[in-house]
């Protein structure tokens, strides 16, 4: 054998030379000496050895050598079939395209949009009901100037509506208050380019965009690919504030001085078009609570968005029930969206690590919903901050909103806990009709240290699993074995029966396409692991 071969060939032809067949001897030749095997070593029947701990190691040893080669091939079929499925449905997964009233090369002029009532307003901006007309208005301005009042009615509503304004309105504009930003567009890109993240290719391809994108990559800002649990940035555009609806009595205060003598706003700030969801999270679970297998479906949702943006090395910072959205599917199923991305991480050079040299860095969002490592941060020279499994942590304290009583770290109905200084077993139990693997995940995901949290495909791929995986695993013996690849293949086989009869609009059939988009053999079998595991246990004490 050559000196410099690899070791696994090595391996495999010392087994070739092991289990070899004798060859038997040609005509003529002189017969072995007494005793001695062809090859000249001392030949012993096996039933003279005499039995021995050490000889009965050897033969167990031998005989794993023998078994090895074959469950490696499989193990290593098994990934290649996953690696398959991954490559059909990858392109798949997306956002389904709608209509929303928006044309090619148009909607980059806040003049193009009627604007409705208010939705909502954060701590960075407001958003407003919106829509285009349904038939091109030529250079004819269709914002005049609206009254504000506390209904938030425009003057020339009417008149707008009689003259062929889109019935309804699909669309959401977000205005940014600008305080600090200036007034050019490109200061206002550089300070808001991270509501930027998940903007649309075309989304910035108005009055700035078509030159700030390849110059810049915005500022050295990620751009967020689409994916159906992520909120997608259609339009993004600057222009001068107007006075809309309710302006003077819900944000006085961050208006220009040409709307109100005493703001401190600047005149220009950046708009945000979006599609407008019915209701936010927060505002769909105060109508009650889902049902325990609607809500499993619900936290997968946010698991499943939250992979997509680890993948992406974007953390989001913010996950609240304010900032995620909310709309039925035709069989009634609540489909969720992460949106405002204003707090997130997602710098090209830094990724998911923040350098934490002092107070004055920016740790994120919201302090009730943050990660123990991340609230428990001392700053300091060559600190860092991990963000990998900061979010993840979020959906664990968000099932508690989906499924009740209440989000611990909110004190709905006790005192609340601090992330920083909780204690695991002071986790509420959650209701008795959540499934023993969902109560079992919201507790790992809620672990205090993070690397005993799972990441968040390995439990996505548990409620994947605990959903619709159930044969699967019964086939496997309950091990996380090769066998899984047959229920692969008809999950794989059904997804894209179903995309062919145009049923894959429905919120499952979207995560099981993004379930198989995503497949990985390793993550898939420590899931599979894990959920097997649990079997059988309600919630075993953390170790």
């Amino acid at each position: 054998m050559a000196r410099g071969a690899s070791l696994p060939h090595r391996r495999a032809s010392a087994r070739l030379l092991l289990f070899r067949r004798p060859t038997r001897a040609a005509p003529g030749a002189a017969p072995p000496a007494p005793g001695r095997g062809p090859l000249g070593l001392r030949s012993v029947p096996l039933r003279r050895l005499p039995p021995s701990p050490r000889r009965l190691g050897l033969a167990l040893g031998l005989g794993v050598a023998l078994l090895e080669p074959a469950a490696a091939e499989e193990e290593r079929r098994a990934a290649a079939a996953c690696r398959d499925i991954q490559t059909i449905f990858l392109p798949r997964n997306k956002p389904p395209k709608e209509s929303l009233g928006l044309v090619a090369q148009r909607g980059f002029r806040l003049e193009e949009y009627f604007i409705g009532q208010s939705i909502g307003k954060g701590c960075s901006g407001a958003v407003y009901e919106a829509a285009t007309p349904a038939t091109p208005t030529g250079d004819r301005d269709p914002v005049p100037e609206q009254r504000d009042s506390s209904g938030g009615a425009s003057e020339t509503q009417g008149a707008v509506e009689a003259e062929g304004w889109k019935e309804g309105f699909p669309l959401a504009i977000k205005m940014m208050w600008n305080i600090s930003a200036g007034s050019s567009s490109e200061g206002i890109l550089a300070t808001m380019s991270q509501e930027l993240v998940p903007a649309c290719g075309r989304a910035l391809s108005g009055e700035f965009g078509a030159v700030a994108r390849p110059r810049k990559r915005l500022f050295g800002k990620k751009w967020l690919k689409p994916h159906p649990n992520i909120i997608q940035v259609i339009r993004a555009f600057t222009s001068q504030v107007p006075l809309l609806p309710g302006a003077t009595v819900d944000y006085p205060d961050v208006l220009p001085s040409t709307l109100n003598p005493s703001g401190i706003g600047h005149s220009r700030t950046l708009f945000l078009v979006m599609k407008n969801y019915p209701c936010t999270l927060r505002q769909f679970l105060s109508e009650g609570r889902p049902e325990p297998r609607v809500g499993a479906v619900m936290i997968l949702q946010l698991l499943e968005g939250v992979d997509h943006l680890v993948r992406q090395g974007i953390a989001h910072r913010d996950l609240k029930s304010d900032n995620i959205l909310v709309e039925l599917d035709s069989a009634g199923c609540p489909g969720l969206v992460i949106t405002d991305f204003g707090c997130c991480l997602a710098d090209e050079k830094l990724g998911l690590k923040l350098p934490f040299p002092s107070w004055y860095v920016d740790r994120g969002g919201n302090t009730c919903l943050m990660a123990p490592e991340v609230a428990t941060a001392m700053p300091g020279p060559g600190v860092v901050i991990d963000y990998s499994k900061a979010d993840v942590w979020a959906v664990g304290a968000l099932a508690y909103e989906i499924l009740g009583p209440g989000n611990p770290f909110y004190g709905q109905g006790a005192p609340a806990l601090d992330s920083r200084s909780y204690r695991e077993e002071e986790l509420p139990p959650l209701p008795a009709l959540a499934a023993p693997e969902v109560k079992e995940l919201v507790a790992r995901l809620l672990r205090r240290s993070p690397a005993k949290r799972p990441p968040a495909r390995v439990a996505a791929n548990v409620l994947h699993l605990s959903l619709w995986g159930e044969a699967a695993l019964g086939q496997a013996g309950g091990l996380p074995l090769p066998q899984l690849v047959p229920w692969l293949l008809r999950e794989s086989a059904a997804a894209l029966m179903t995309d062919r009869l145009g049923g894959a609009r429905g919120v499952e059939s979207r995560l099981k396409r993004g379930f198989l988009a995503s497949l990985d053999y390793e993550d898939l079998c420590e899931a599979a692991a894990l959920l097997c595991s649990w079997r059988g246990t309600a919630r075993p004490a953390p170790q």
